[in-house]
């Protein structure tokens, strides 16, 4: 069975939680989920768009059995309000920021309205909408740490993992937010270069090497990612004399 479930980012922050353990614990509120049911995580304001595709791993857990997520709560009170009850465990299989699964779009697929609750998906030309464009369509935006990418995450789990992190367009965003739409190095931007085409256009770059995270390691995307322009991007992963330029490395190069 597939599932669609809508989810307040004001009051939870899914991305981080997703992050720290690749799944969510979800009051289950007599849903009658079954071990391997896909849902499909519908974010609402400001997002209003599906942005991940999680699988449901365990059912009818109790609290005691379930992660403390106290501190990815924003509203605390709704914390304590969601303790009684049953749990369900989503395992975390895909996640996505894209324009092509905002609730407009869905709408014009198939979808109804807009999420007030858990539903299913009956309709099967919005579950094949929906699975068409369930993928990272910023991944081409970013550079491997090396030439050698596969003997970089050759079993590293937590390595391939925090690798997925950086490439996905969640964590692009939430930097993008914080530290602004702008070449870190040289200053530029793009929307203000080229007009519209250029709108909402830059790379991130992983400030640590990912060679040198080890296996406790946790992307933080507000500090361990930054914009830049595709030129510096690629600057930023030569090396010059066997080590890499940082940020503000390059930056005196260029002046």
């Amino acid at each position: 069975m597939n599932w669609i479930l809508p989810a307040n980012g004001k009051l939870y922050d899914h991305a981080s939680a997703f992050q720290k353990w690749g799944f969510i614990d979800w009051r289950q509120n007599n849903r009658k989920y079954q071990v391997g049911d896909i849902i499909y995580i519908y974010c609402t304001r400001p997002y209003k768009k599906i942005m991940y595709k999680t699988i449901v791993e365990q059912i009818n857990l109790t609290v005691n059995e379930t992660v403390n997520d106290y501190s990815f709560w924003t509203d605390k009170n709704e914390y304590y309000k969601a303790l009684p009850g049953m749990y369900v465990r989503l395992k975390l299989l895909e996640q996505v920021n894209t324009q092509y699964l905002t609730l407009e779009n869905l709408m014009n697929n198939g979808l109804s309205s807009a999420p007030q609750s858990s539903i299913k998906i009956s309709n099967e030309k919005l579950l094949a909408y929906i699975e068409k464009y369930m993928n990272d369509n910023y991944y081409r935006d970013t550079f491997p740490d090396s030439d050698e990418t596969d003997n970089c995450v050759e079993g590293a789990k937590t390595t391939v993992y925090v690798n997925r992190f950086e490439r996905s367009s969640i964590a692009r965003q939430k930097c993008i937010e914080s530290n602004g739409c702008y070449c870190h190095v040289c200053g530029l931007n793009f929307e203000e270069k080229y007009g519209a085409i250029g709108k909402d256009f830059i790379h991130v770059h992983h400030k640590i090497p990912l060679s040198e995270i080890n296996e406790e390691y946790i992307v933080d995307p507000v500090n361990d990612l930054i914009p830049v322009c595709p030129n510096c991007h690629a600057m930023l992963h030569r090396k010059i004399n066997d080590k890499y330029l940082n940020i503000e490395e390059l930056k005196s190069v260029i002046k």
